[in-house]
């Protein structure tokens, strides 16, 4: 009785919702976009039919679903390995061994896990090569079971130093040649950062007393990145990695917790890793500050292998799902940020603006500390279609010393808290985000949320159902939301906004997991969201293997990479994935060429996340990519191209 009620209410706001954006948008000349002139656009809502014929953007046939243990591409496309867990990234870093066997000296190496966010910057600095170029890679997390021959057994320091190793991020340089793309391996600009690597803190939370310890007593040097998931980049050719679900990797077992730790979800059940019994660090009840430390926007520069990485505390704390550029009228940077808290679900959508223009030669040094000043704003979405960026400043309403803020610094530090004190909207787990080149408009995708509808966070009583930007409670298969900033400027505290589609199976009976205004094509839990410069969106998914075992995914199968054209609301699908896997991350080649894509953890088994697989049978589920030559599946990156050598996706 419970859940048809919940279907029908959810239903019934999804089909007002429809008319509201019908009423509101229709047809209308976007404004002047934020990276170029303006375009004539349409909300796929109010398409009609002399529209819908114009020239498809999509110049592929759309592929069926698959479950097969393999990559699959429209005809006419191939692809190949380019890098994959334990194959050599830093000078001198032997071959993976397909039994696992390889030391924490020797991980920290190579490739680490989980394959990710990544970017490719061209070599040499500065130029457009499509050939060669340096690809930096987030390494998220791993599978403890594939890691090690024996698993979590005989567990020890050795193997909790090869984990944290296997984690991070690495540069690669790598060359188009022969007809295949290669890591140069004895490159100099190879690098591997891991969960023990030194960064530097800088911005208004530096040396704050929440984020001094006592191994750093300064606040200002910290050990480490791990669970980097979607990234970013900046005019000045830096690459940028975002600390995700950090948390879960620390344990505290006490019954009172403070106040951080628990909004950020760090208490006695961890995801088991089991850092925390040969690291100190990672015992959060002896080391309470250890987890402000982490959960931050990284900035890199792949170009510099000696260079210290810097956690940019402006930016704010949270589970960060990448930081997405734009560029304001007057020349300043915008990043959106999605938080996508795998255990609370509902959070936020960020803004960040700086305060000063960047300076557009190209150059780090030039910009180095742009991002150390500016405005972090949260999102509310209003009923009417129209929404407004809060500012997050010490002294403002709810962020006062009345409010438990004492600082800027705090208010950064606990930046979750500081957008629910603000009035911030609750979203389904808000994850990539893409800017139009041409128009500026703005796409988040929500991957899903199953607690809608059953009980809020922290006590809200008014995020517990289904809200405009949120219609289905609950939303096992996830949506796309999208919205455009007022005067067409991403430094606007102001925007419009619709829904773009929802996802899930066309064809199911329940509307709650019915997928609409997507073509009739069947996919769910949308993640990974990028455009190229031809303004096609491209779509990536990360249903879970648990849920892909479900009959609720029989028409969906496993997961796949899509193509939009936002301006018709045309979908194809263009890849799907391995067993098990994920398919996230996507970087081009300047000229379009080349696409990089991340097959992250083939063989997943469908249980609770994070899955740990058999050690005893690490190909019970998938042996991708190396099939019988392999002695277990790995995450990786592949490169493709189309056989005639044309433009990906044209």
């Amino acid at each position: 009785m419970r859940d048809g009620a919940m279907e029908t209410k959810a239903s019934g706001f999804v089909n007002e919702l429809d008319g509201l954006i019908g009423a509101r948008f229709g047809r209308r000349q976007f404004i002047q976009g934020t990276l170029s002139a303006a375009a004539q656009w349409v909300w796929p809502a109010s398409i009609d039919a002399a529209e819908s014929k114009r020239d498809s953007l999509l110049g592929f046939q759309s592929i069926p679903i698959s479950r097969s243990d393999e990559v699959t591409l429209p005809p006419g496309y191939s692809w190949e390995v380019v890098s994959a867990w334990g194959d050599p990234v830093v000078r001198g870093a032997p071959e993976f061994e397909d039994d696992a066997s390889q030391s924490a000296a020797t991980q920290a190496l190579q490739a680490g896990m989980g394959h990710d966010g990544m970017a490719f910057f061209p070599l040499p600095f500065e130029s457009m090569s499509s050939v060669s170029g340096l690809l930096a890679i987030n390494y998220e997390y791993v599978d403890d079971h594939l890691l090690f021959p024996d698993g979590q057994q005989n567990w020890s320091a050795e193997k909790v130093q090869k984990s944290k190793n296997a984690h991070g991020i690495g540069v690669l340089e790598i060359r188009f040649e022969n007809g295949k793309w290669e890591v140069v391996r004895d490159s100099k600009f190879g690098r591997r950062i891991t969960a023990d690597t030194q960064f530097k803190v800088t911005g208004p939370a530096a040396g704050h007393a929440l984020m001094q310890t006592a191994s750093d007593p300064s606040g200002r040097l910290v050990r480490g990145t791990w669970n980097n998931c979607a990234h970013g980049v900046t005019p000045w050719n830096t690459y940028l990695a975002c600390e995700e679900n950090v948390t879960p990797y620390f344990l505290n077992a006490a019954k009172d917790t403070p106040r951080l730790h628990d909004r950020y979800g760090v208490g006695a059940k961890t995801w088991g890793f089991r850092w925390e019994e040969f690291d100190p660090r990672f015992n959060a009840e002896d080391h309470p500050n250890e987890p402000n430390r982490h959960g931050w926007v990284i900035e890199l520069d792949p170009y510099d292998p000696t260079a210290t990485p810097v956690k940019r505390t402006a930016l704010g704390r949270m589970a960060h799902e990448g930081a997405t550029l734009s560029i304001t009228r007057d020349g300043r940077v915008a990043y959106y940020m999605g938080d996508d808290d795998f255990r609370s679900k509902f959070e936020h959508v960020y803004k960040f603006v700086g305060t000063r223009a960047f300076v557009p030669d190209g150059k780090y040094s030039s910009n180095r500390d742009v991002l150390d000043d500016g405005t972090l704003y949260a999102a509310k979405f209003h009923a009417d279609g129209t929404g407004e960026w809060l500012p997050l400043e010490f002294g403002k309403p709810g962020l006062t010393s009345a409010d438990g803020f004492h600082s800027q610094a705090e208010v950064l530090i606990d930046a979750r808290t500081a957008a629910d004190k603000v009035g911030a909207t609750y979203m389904d787990r808000p994850e990539w985000i893409a800017v139009h080149p041409s128009t500026g408009e703005t796409f988040c995708t929500l991957s899903n949320n199953t607690a809608r509808g059953l009980g809020g966070p922290v006590g809200q009583a008014d995020v517990l159902g289904a809200d405009p930007a949120n219609p289905r409670g609950p939303n096992p298969m996830g949506h796309i939301i999208r919205w455009r900033e007022a005067d067409g400027d991403s430094a606007s505290t102001h925007f419009e906004w619709d829904i773009f589609l929802l996802c899930g199976d066309p064809g199911h009976a329940d509307s709650a997991k019915r997928g609409e205004r997507n073509r009739g094509l069947a996919f769910a839990q949308p993640d990974g969201l990028s455009f190229d410069r031809r303004g096609v969106l491209w779509i990536q998914t990360d249903s879970s293997a648990k849920n892909m075992a479900q009959p609720d995914w029989t028409n969906i199968g496993n997961n796949q990479m899509l193509a939009a054209d936002s301006a018709t609301g045309e979908i194809r699908r263009f890849l799907t994935g391995p067993i098990g896997s994920e398919i996230t991350g996507v970087a081009w080649t300047p000229d379009e060429r080349t696409m990089f894509v991340n097959i992250q953890h083939p063989g997943e088994p469908p249980i609770e996340h994070p899955g740990r697989s058999d050690p005893a049978n690490p190909k019970a589920i998938s042996s991708w990519p190396d099939g019988a030559k392999g002695g277990r599946p790995r995450s990786a990156t592949i490169a493709i191209r189309r056989r005639d050598g044309g433009i990906i996706g044209a």
